[in-house]
């Protein structure tokens, strides 16, 4: 299968960032990590999601977490320093970051907005994150992404539906 780079594989190449493209098979059905992590065969709590919210006081923010976890709006406020934070409008996501559902990457948005990462990413030696189309995910170092991104880094997640709690 040829790999055309995206827009967040070209800047991680000009910054000397080691990254690999890894493509699945995109269900429309199924956009969430879930279904990507099964399709890479790789432990979902690997496979970042990407997703775009808008705080009270400052504005929009991006939260990168765990496939198999939800964002712990509280925290994420809080690390945001707005007083509330929720998700924004599937509608507003391309015109907001220039990515679409299912294909979008903490890397490369139309502009630079406050990011933070789930702190659990540490536990792996790679990371995959969407490389900004659905089908093609970027594996990469997670410190390398935080250097690269200007990532913040803290406990973003809730429990599961199991009841497990965040790492």
């Amino acid at each position: 299968m040829k790999v055309t780079k995206t827009n967040a594989a070209r800047l991680l190449d000009r910054a000397g960032i080691e990254y690999e493209l890894v493509p699945y098979v995109v269900d429309e059905e199924h956009l969430d990590a879930v279904h990507v992590a099964e399709q890479l065969g790789e432990d979902v709590r690997q496979v970042f999601k990407t997703l775009v919210l808008r705080g009270d006081r400052n504005g929009i923010l991006v939260c990168v977490i765990p496939g198999d976890r939800e964002v712990d709006l509280k925290a994420a406020a809080r690390v945001s320093g707005n007083k509330s934070v929720a998700m924004i409008h599937l509608r507003e996501l391309l015109e907001t970051t220039g990515y679409i559902r299912g294909g979008c990457s903490p890397i490369g948005m139309k502009r630079a907005f406050p990011t933070f990462i789930d702190e659990s990413c540490r536990q792996f030696d790679r990371i995959y994150i969407s490389a900004g189309v659905r089908g093609l995910q970027i594996a990469l170092a997670p410190d390398d992404l935080i250097r690269f991104a200007r990532l913040g880094v803290a406990s973003l997640t809730g429990p599961t539906e199991s009841g497990e709690e965040g790492k």
